[in-house]
């Protein structure tokens, strides 16, 4: 039989939301644990956008039921995934989701069940899923959680081996993949999973505490339990009244909150006599309590006088003040450059309404997105007829709501989608998924040579899938490089790489390192180039002089006389030379 087990709603939202909390406060550690030493590492933060993009409307949730918060959660991460890694996060959710939605009540085998239902969702999702990443990590949970499931009686006890064993996996990723192994770190989407579980954990069984009644943001600072988890064992645990409370018109300054550790008699009486005197200085009084601490939040001008009366019962701790007055200026310029933003968003969709975009008697067979970042980038890809550019690349992975957004503003039957780098395929695949009203046919371009390539072979007489064929065929025979700078210390493919020094890294890997910017430039370029190249296309970045461009093409041209070489502005960031060679 079934063991029931005391999990509800509001513990799935609490510990859901200080999971995104724990990430978003551990995002550039994980950043850090990127392979490549490039200033581009950004699991963490793609992770985070992602897991954000659906605590925002978790935590909007008043009354949860397992119904609406888990459609919060997985529909929330879906449209909010960016990068590989967040949307292998977004499916994790979607599946575990799927298990608990119809749920009123949580056991032991149904978390074990979500776990396995995440990871099969997830794995679907990867066309060549790769052992040691974050899909081993979250193997590992659900394997460990199965054979848990049917002899733990304890939730605490069945949540603390899970996670335990999962940090083991996480810590085996290194002797998975050589190049985790050589770089020295675990997996960074495993460490983010693993974080994100850890920070719910912990928020759970009172280790940690945020207070998330006024919504999810990133000023939500620690001080307020979670939700009455009696039922998971916890200690010191208060339940908090989760209305909102008014600050349109601040008559008392400080958001006060403390927490007592009881050491004197504290009876109904003593607390109705402290409720009253909180009320003679202040307002939005919350006071809870149990048999050995008090939780108390008021707003008022005197904090010290509130934490004066709280010492004569016994000791504080957790104690803060927010000045509300500061707060609500900050937040009236936030609400005032959203409105600005949306203003902004409505005028061009009246522009495109004005141009027709929207007529069905003007719609295209074929329309183009692309990503892409520079302006000469840019301009590039709208000569080619890309009619919607998403600005994103290396630095900043659009999610799958700025693809479904692109999708919506082009006004065609089919519509083609180029994302221009490995780590936007999923989330361009996850909007093709989401889409009913128009055909949407990902090429998977994996940089932005690769993408003017196929816009380049792009033949209207042809049917979607044979242009698809055709441009993926296209784009096998662009090799892509890139020249950048390395942020940290490193030993990688055989070379030993210091901060600052300058690589050259092509679709194998880190071919040229040297301190000096064109010596690196010059190494990866023969390493690029062979006796069956025709065509040698360079577009040089935002922090690369035009005449220094055009002195490395003029060496480029004079060293390989055999190939035409094309020169271009690309104004990209980061990336002071983008290379092909076809």
């Amino acid at each position: 039989m079934k063991q029931t087990i005391n999990v509800n709603a509001s513990h799935l939202q609490y510990g859901f939301l200080a999971g995104a909390k724990r990430i978003e406060e551990k995002k550039e550690y994980i950043n850090e644990l990127n392979v490549f030493p490039v200033p581009d590492g950004d699991t963490g933060t793609n992770m985070t956008l992602t897991i954000t993009s659906a605590a925002r409307e978790v935590a909007n949730i008043k009354e949860p039921t397992f119904a609406n918060v888990t459609k919060a959660m997985s529909t929330g991460s879906l449209r909010g995934a960016r990068g590989n890694s967040g949307v292998i996060l977004s499916q994790l959710i979607r599946g575990f989701c799927k298990e608990l939605e119809g749920r009123e009540e949580v056991t032991i085998e149904d978390i074990a069940a979500g776990f396995n239902r995440a990871v099969a969702t997830a794995y679907k999702a990867v066309m060549k899923p790769k052992e040691g990443t974050i899909l081993t990590v979250a193997k590992g949970l659900a394997d460990k959680a199965s054979e848990l499931s049917t002899t733990k009686k304890s939730i605490l006890e069945f949540a603390t081996e899970v996670l335990e064993y999962g940090r083991e996996v996480l810590n085996r990723t290194p002797e998975m993949l050589p190049v985790l192994k050589e770089a020295g770190v675990v997996d960074s989407g495993g460490e983010g999973l693993m974080t994100i579980l850890e920070g719910a954990y912990d928020a759970l069984t009172g280790k940690t505490s945020y207070d998330f009644s006024n919504g999810y943001d990133s000023s939500v600072s620690e001080g307020k339990p979670a939700p009455d988890s009696s039922g998971l064992n916890t200690v010191n645990s208060v339940g908090i009244d989760r209305k909102e409370i008014d600050t349109s018109h601040i008559k008392y300054g400080y958001c006060t909150e403390f927490i007592i550790m009881l050491e004197k008699e504290y009876n109904k009486d003593i607390e109705n006599t402290f409720k009253s005197y909180l009320e003679s200085i202040g307002d939005s009084l919350v006071v809870v309590s149990d048999d050995e601490i008090v939780k108390v939040h008021v707003h008022t001008n005197h904090p010290g006088l509130a934490f004066e009366r709280g010492l004569t019962y016994g000791s504080l701790t957790s104690m803060k003040i927010d000045n509300m007055r500061e707060e609500h200026r900050e937040k009236v310029i936030m609400e005032a450059e959203k409105m600005a933003a949306q203003q902004a968003r409505e005028r061009e969709e009246l522009k495109q309404a004005d141009k027709g975009d929207s007529d069905p008697a003007k719609r295209k067979q074929y329309g183009f997105i692309s990503v892409s970042v520079g302006q000469g980038m840019n301009d590039i890809f709208k000569d080619l007829g890309v009619d919607y550019l998403i600005e994103g690349g290396q630095t900043m992975n659009p999610s799958t709501e700025d693809m479904l957004n692109a999708i919506e503003q082009v006004n065609a039957d089919t519509i083609y989608i180029l994302p221009n780098n490995k780590n936007i395929i999923l989330a361009a695949n996850q909007a093709q998924s989401l889409t009913e009203d128009k055909e949407i046919i990902v090429v998977p371009s994996r940089t932005a040579p690769q993408g003017v390539a196929a816009l380049i072979s792009f033949d209207a007489a042809k049917s979607g899938e044979e242009n698809l064929s055709a441009m993926t065929e296209e784009m096998a025979n662009v090799k892509t490089g890139q020249v950048t700078y390395a942020v940290r210390d490193t030993n990688i493919d055989g070379k030993t790489i210091n901060a600052g020094d300058i690589m050259g890294i092509d679709d194998d890997g880190i071919k040229s390192v040297s301190a000096d910017l064109m010596t690196a430039a010059k190494d990866l370029m023969k390493e690029m180039v062979d006796e069956d190249s025709e065509l040698i296309s360079i577009y040089y970045g935002a922090d690369i002089k035009e005449e220094d461009a055009k002195e490395f093409a003029d060496y480029v041209e004079e060293t390989y006389g055999d190939c035409d070489v094309e020169f271009n502005y690309g104004g990209q960031p980061i990336y002071y030379y983008i290379l092909s060679v076809e």
